[in-house]
């Protein structure tokens, strides 16, 4: 499905119980929906689902401008409120982690989840990208998803995409969200890699310390923790959202 939001085609796909609470998945940087699938399908008989292509990603067009991540939220909120979801139960993974990060210092949320999502100016940059493409390749079972995260991950993807993704890849790696983040009031789970190359686990209690109501699940993984162990998590993530549903 396609919607034009902010001149931007976006696309995305909506299934499941669509009576039902609804799931919003944001993806990493250089990946699409098919990275965030395995946690949606796991939730479809119980809850409306609904993951898109960032602007600038997979089948979705480029912003206009070069947005910032708060220009990124500001869309999802436009985004939602098309699909006419208020209160959403919002999980994020590294740059999605981030957008959902500053979403919910802004707009409503019922729960947020966050894996391995980078809230300070990440010190260590692009140089990691493409040590996080190689994790991915060694996971079972999700060689092809690495696949489709090789288009903008590592400095040579970095050097041959657009001027604008590029300049927004810059003001996303050095925007630091630490204030905003203080703001966040939704009950939040935050699930980690022990062995996290790109965003050390330090962070993980750094950033609990800093939301009003809000838990770390460690696991023994890396950045793509919330893959390597997707059973585990998804058991996690059962359990969080129903300790929280109303």
């Amino acid at each position: 499905m396609i919607k034009h939001i902010k001149d931007v085609d976006v696309h995305y796909e909506d299934y499941g119980d669509e009576h039902a609470e609804p799931i919003v998945l944001l993806h990493g940087w250089g990946q699409n929906i098919e990275m965030m699938t395995p946690i949606g399908n796991r939730f479809k008989d119980t809850n409306r689902i609904v993951i898109l292509d960032l602007p600038g990603f997979g089948a979705s067009t480029e912003p206009n401008d070069d947005w910032t991540v708060y220009d990124y939220a500001d869309f999802m909120k436009e985004f939602l409120d098309s699909l006419n979801i208020e209160n959403p139960i919002m999980l994020g993974h590294s740059f999605g982690g981030k957008i959902s990060l500053a979403y919910a210092s802004k707009y409503n949320v019922k729960k947020l989840v966050v894996f391995g999502s980078p809230f300070r100016k990440e010190l260590e940059k692009l140089s990691l990208k493409t040590k996080l493409l190689k994790t991915a390749k060694k996971i079972p079972g999700i060689g092809s998803l690495a696949e489709v995260a090789k288009k903008h991950m590592g400095s040579t993807d970095y050097k041959n995409a657009s001027p604008k993704m590029r300049a927004i890849l810059v003001s996303t790696v050095n925007l630091d969200i630490t204030d905003s983040v203080k703001k966040i009031k939704c009950p939040t789970l935050i699930v980690w890699g022990t062995n996290d190359e790109a965003v050390p686990v330090a962070d993980a209690y750094e950033l609990e310390s800093l939301i009003a109501d809000a838990g770390v699940v460690e696991y023994p993984g890396s950045h793509y923790t919330y893959l390597e162990f997707l059973e585990p998590v998804i058991n996690v993530l059962h359990n969080f959202l129903d300790n929280t549903k109303e």
